[in-house]
């Protein structure tokens, strides 16, 4: 037995004389180590009926061989599996299959991954020896992983590289393409050629498990591979011997081929764990998260600048490239990404760089048990899809400006229902199939029957259940948020078409089934405690206590609501569906004044927008926004900062109508230019924005006309922010700002819709209130 462990950092498949051969980079205790593993096939099933069709059709591929297995489909036709010893000759076999018509199931799950979650292997692994070689068994060991964070600057063209700096813990190390008075952190190169080269001598010397960055594929690792093949230079970062691969996929995502090490680029990061930002440059959420930022702070003359700090004060460039590598680094220590991404990996088995992921993720949860119970996955999104299945509940409001509502908040809601009412996609093959006895089945919707004897994902979801509780009790926030996306997304993929268990039969089952619940849940509160419902949304309603609630021991009442509530749901699935309830309904907040508006030009209530005061169990005041301007990225500050002053002063019943007044004046006065500019996110290349132009597109599309005339390269990407004014001439980009600012625009689109929103509430109008003022100007 080798006592080798430690984490798969990498994984690759390839043909190694002409048999199919696995590759791991595993990062053990003392450093990294490459296995090879021969001996494994492709693997991939079909129905036992088509055997014989395929046989025909593959007989003259050697290595290729279909074999009867004791599995079945989720229909319950027996099953054979088709076993290929290469790669090519399994591209080959299911490319002749599909060309027939013959129904493939799990012919998408690499041999690479197979190997891991079918051994359980999701995060540490174990080397062991047989006599076929090196294999792989599941171990929990996880090391401490070694992060590199990278930059360059680039000429405007990114047509050369400037300098490359590296930050590896307490080592810092700037090369920089040009003479640079010495210094102790900076390894002046005579020409780029050099440069590249010393690249690639520092990150072997500092040898990182990680490689991170902002943008850094998209981008820094881009540029330097472009520049290497322009240059001649076989750049080689990984461990091996390979040069750098940069490739962009059909969704406009960039990956980068380093084996050994791992590229995690972090605006992907933070978003996959679920971190959410006005804007997502460096500057932006580097002043959020650690209140400080770049070295040079205006992004309109970052570029230039850049060039000036290159050709006047090399060693200011040296230092304003270094300080990005330290916000990065800083970043993911501050917003744990490193330890959310191992627990995601011990927990879901997904490799550290995988973007997104939850449908992999389940099937690396759930195949494992599905084989062992007997039975292969579906063919990929076979399931029923032509069903009315809604998204979650939101009940029609009841707009006003109340006191003292209670928010109750069902936890986990739709991981509950999975539990409670046992959807599983094997309990819904065996539920359906119409022998199982009625004691074991619980009904779903759209005639979907679960058999409780067979269901997995229950099983799954309540040992998730447990670990974050566990998580939560041990201060685990990078293991609890972990925990919580995955379960949310055991529901989520259900429904969708890139699982291969989609079925609206399940989901339909968890979504109409959580409608009902929270109907039911609003109905009793009504019926027995007297109380009104003034919202329900997805998993939480809103109980309006009454204008006149004496308000003394709220937090206890909330507390007790909640904890009846349970109790009379555990009651109702007893006696109606004999099963045991795992629905969980906590007291969420208590609000002592709430605004819920009405939908714009319209007496109707509106949905998922709220605001109001909520208490906190110290005792003090948080005002809370939901879904309106004051958290809208799309609003203006102008629009966010009067929200937030307004509704606070009507709350607490403070003087709130010089506060119109001043803001119109300040408006019209210039005072507040800065906080006029709008920034919205680009959602497509601009060339596909025809028939709509919005004032974003427009001001965008000014911008890289300008650019374009200087020979520039474009500004903006799919998913970049544009900051703009609107003018008398309309929407102008703020690094061409030319025009005078239309200041009634501003009165008329950011602070009368603000106002109004909850004017009319206590009987006023903004228009009636500010138009003497406005006619001054």
């Amino acid at each position: 037995m080798d006592a080798r462990v430690g984490l798969p950092l990498t994984r690759r498949q390839r043909d190694h004389r002409g048999r199919l051969q696995l590759v791991y980079w595993l990062r053990t205790e003392t450093g990294a180590e490459e296995i090879v593993i021969d001996g494994e096939s492709a693997i991939a099933f079909l129905q036992a009926a088509d055997r014989e069709r395929a046989q025909a059709l593959l007989c003259d591929l050697k290595g290729c061989l279909l074999r009867p297995l004791s599995l079945h489909t989720l229909s319950h036709q027996p099953v054979c599996g088709l076993y290929a010893d290469s790669l090519s000759v399994w591209h080959e076999a299911l490319a002749r299959l599909q060309r027939a018509g013959i129904t493939l199931m799990e012919e998408d799950v690499r041999p690479v991954d197979r190997y891991l979650i079918e051994r359980g292997i999701f995060a540490g692994a174990r080397v062991i020896h047989r006599n076929s070689g090196p294999a792989l068994v599941r171990d929990t060991f996880i090391p401490t992983l070694r992060l590199l964070s990278l930059d360059i600057e680039t000429t405007l063209r990114a047509d050369r590289i400037l300098s490359i700096a590296l930050q590896c813990g307490t080592q810092e190390v700037v090369l920089f393409n040009g003479s640079i008075p010495a210094a102790a952190h900076i390894l002046p190169c005579v020409d780029e050629r050099s440069l590249l080269q010393a690249l690639e001598t520092q990150v072997r010397r500092l040898d990182p498990d990680l490689l991170i960055g902002w943008n850094v594929i998209g981008f820094d690792l881009r540029v330097l591979e472009q520049r290497a093949r322009a240059l001649g230079v076989r750049l080689c970062l990984g461990r091996d011997q390979q040069p750098l691969r940069v490739e962009q996929s059909q969704t406009g995502r960039w990956f980068a081929r380093l084996n050994g090490r791992v590229v995690l680029d972090g605006i992907e990061t933070l978003k996959g764990a679920t971190w959410q930002f006005e804007r997502y440059s460096l500057e932006f959420v580097a002043q959020e998260l650690l209140g400080r930022g770049k070295l040079i702070h205006d992004p309109g003359d970052r570029g230039e600048e850049i060039q000036r700090l290159y050709r006047e004060a090399p060693e200011a460039l040296a230092g304003y490239n270094l300080e990005d590598c330290r916000l990065v680094t800083d970043i993911f220590e501050r917003a744990e990404l490193v330890p959310y991404l191992l627990e995601r990996a011990r927990l879901t088995g997904l490799p550290l760089d995988k973007v997104g992921g939850s449908s992999q993720a389940f099937d690396n949860l759930y195949l494992p048990r599905l084989h062992r119970a007997g039975f292969v996955a579906p063919e990929y999104a076979s399931g029923l899809g032509d069903l009315e299945v809604p998204g979650g509940f939101v009940m029609d409001s009841r707009p006003g400006l109340y006191r003292h509502v209670l928010v109750l908040d069902f936890k986990s809601l739709y991981p509950s229902i999975i539990r409670s009412f046992q959807i599983d996609p094997l309990g819904l093959a065996m539920g359906t199939r119409g022998d199982s006895p009625p004691e074991a089945l619980v009904p779903g919707f759209h005639h979907a029957i679960f058999d409780r004897r067979h269901a997995l994902l229950p099983g799954i979801i309540e040992r998730l259940w447990a670990a974050r509780d566990q998580a939560k009790r041990d201060g685990n926030s990078a293991l609890s948020q972990a925990i919580k996306i995955q379960m949310n997304a055991c529901y989520g993929v259900l429904g969708s078409r890139v699982c291969r268990f989609f079925d609206q039969r399940l989901s339909g089952s968890i979504t109409l089934r959580g409608h009902q619940i929270l109907q039911q849940t609003a109905e009793h509160i009504e019926s027995v405690y007297g109380h009104t419902v003034i919202y329900g949304d997805t998993d939480s309603v809103f109980v309006w206590l009454g204008d006149e609630w004496a308000d003394v021991d709220t937090d206890a009442y909330g507390e007790y609501l909640a904890t009846e509530l349970n109790r009379w749901w555990q009651a109702q699935l007893q006696r109606r569906f004999d099963i045991e309830s795992a629905l969980e309904l906590q007291y969420e907040a208590h609000y002592s004044r709430f605004l819920m508006p009405r939908m714009r030009h319209s007496e109707k209530g509106s949905k998922k927008r709220y605001a109001g005061i909520k208490r906190q169990g110290n005792g003090d005041e948080a005002l809370i926004f939901r879904g309106l301007e004051s958290v809208r990225t799309d609003w203006t500050p102008l629009a966010r900062t009067f929200q937030q002053e307004l509704y606070g002063r009507i709350f607490h019943d403070r003087p709130w109508r010089s506060l119109l007044q001043q803001q119109v004046e300040a408006v019209f006065a210039g005072t507040c230019d800065e906080a006029l500019v709008y920034r919205r996110r680009i959602r497509q290349p601009l060339s596909a924005y025809i028939r709509n132009r919005p004032p974003h597109v427009r001001a965008a599309q000014q911008l890289e006309d300008a650019r374009h005339r200087q020979g520039l390269p474009p500004a903006y990407r799919v998913g970049d922010s544009i900051a703009y004014v609107m003018t008398v001439n309309g929407p102008e980009p703020v690094e061409l700002l030319r025009s005078p600012i239309d200041y009634q625009h501003y009165v008329d689109k950011q602070l009368l819709p603000v106002a109004d929103t909850i004017l009319p509430f206590i009987g006023e109008s903004f228009a009636q209130l500010v138009a003497p003022q406005i006619d001054l100007f």
